[in-house]
């Protein structure tokens, strides 16, 4: 390995497209090799990297003797094939976006790629590093005295459109309570320090692409859900989400309290979507109240705004790389394991099941 990391990328969609404008605020990082078989999407991410070269097949890229790491940014439903063909062929240090997988029958797969894989994989929770997020995390346990509470709510846009209008669809994108929502379930299990045992959730498609087509075929992604999560050690997590909301102050907010106090997190959605006639777009806060004394305790969270600018997450993707190249280096272990990626999509998927079922899904 030499001083500059060399990535190469499979999948330069929309966030593709954000870990490339990411990596290349790094030092010593660079991307190498790109697959990406749309020719619109192939085109904007080569003028993104443009020293980078484009491979017509994951075959070809795996034979570029230069590339240090790999990132998988494709489509939900391809990540767990292409896995297995790097894990036979050439298991480089792998950042894979999330979900790990779509289908319950996969979950078998994924023990399998970690049972042969030859190299570190991490698995892309990009909501872990939006600062905001990471101090409420840090201060979490002392804020409350141990959290007995714990709610998400996020308020935000549509689904964007994607290449193929794979996220239109359960079948390609897992469904909305795994494909966006496993981040939540993950970021449960990570404040809560503990497992789920059992998950209830209400959702459904309300609002959001209902007079759209795609071949014939009508969007049956849901847009509204309540998810409710209890956890082996006693405390209930919720999730609330609605994908109508995008007028909403903050995007993200997150809560947590004890029997000490509360404290709560507020995170805006990506600043291309914020109104210019509003001004500046708001800053993230964390906020702490105490039980005893009583009295809020307010504190921004700003973000450079070069982060802000290279992508949707609030400078999150920049930390996370920081972080996932310090691993590809040797300096540090996988901090999102497989075993992570894949309990927040069984997360996800049993919430998808206790919709469908209407009733509680043990764990």
């Amino acid at each position: 390995m030499g001083e500059i990391l060399n990535y190469g990328i499979l999948g330069c969609g929309m966030m593709g497209q954000e870990h490339i404008e990411n990596i290349a605020l790094l030092p010593e990082a660079r991307v190498a090799a790109i697959f990406e078989p749309d020719e619109i999407m192939a085109a904007k991410a080569k003028a993104m990297a443009p020293n980078a070269r484009l491979y017509g097949s994951l075959w070809e890229l795996l034979e570029d003797d230069s590339l240090d790491c790999l990132l998988i940014a494709s489509p939900n439903h391809l990540h767990i094939a292409q896995m297995e063909e790097i894990a036979a062929r050439r298991p480089l240090p792998l950042l894979v976006e999330k979900p790990l997988f779509t289908d319950p029958a996969d979950a078998a797969r994924v023990e399998e790629i970690g049972a042969q894989y030859g190299a570190p994989i991490w698995v892309a929770m990009e909501y872990r590093y939006m600062p905001p997020i990471a101090k409420l995390i840090e201060e979490a346990q002392a804020a409350t005295g141990g959290i007995k509470m714990l709610t998400i709510r996020e308020h935000r846009f549509p689904f964007l459109p994607k290449v193929g209008n794979w996220n239109r669809f359960n079948a390609l994108s897992g469904g909305t309570l795994v494909e966006k929502c496993c981040h939540f379930f993950d970021l449960m299990r990570l404040i809560l320090r503990d497992e789920p045992v059992r998950v209830m959730a209400s959702a459904g498609q309300e609002v959001n692409h209902l007079d759209e087509a795609y071949d014939g075929a009508v969007p049956d992604i849901w847009d509204t859900a309540y998810v409710i999560a209890e956890f082996a050690g006693g405390a209930r997590a919720m999730l609330e989400l609605c994908m109508y909301a995008e007028g909403a102050r903050y995007q993200e907010e997150i809560s947590a309290v004890g029997p000490a106090g509360k404290i709560e997190c507020f995170v805006p959605g990506p600043g291309r979507f914020w109104p210019t006639h509003l001004g500046a777009p708001p800053v993230a806060q964390v906020i702490v109240s105490p039980r005893s004394p009583k009295g809020p305790q307010t504190v921004d969270i700003p973000v450079d705004p070069t982060l802000l600018a290279a992508g949707d997450h609030n400078g999150s993707t920049f930390y996370q790389h920081v972080q996932f190249q310090r691993m590809v280096r040797g300096e540090r272990t996988p901090e999102v394991t497989l075993a992570d990626g894949a309990a927040a999509v069984r997360m996800g998927l049993a919430a998808q099941r206790a919709v469908e079922e209407g009733g509680a899904v043990t764990l």
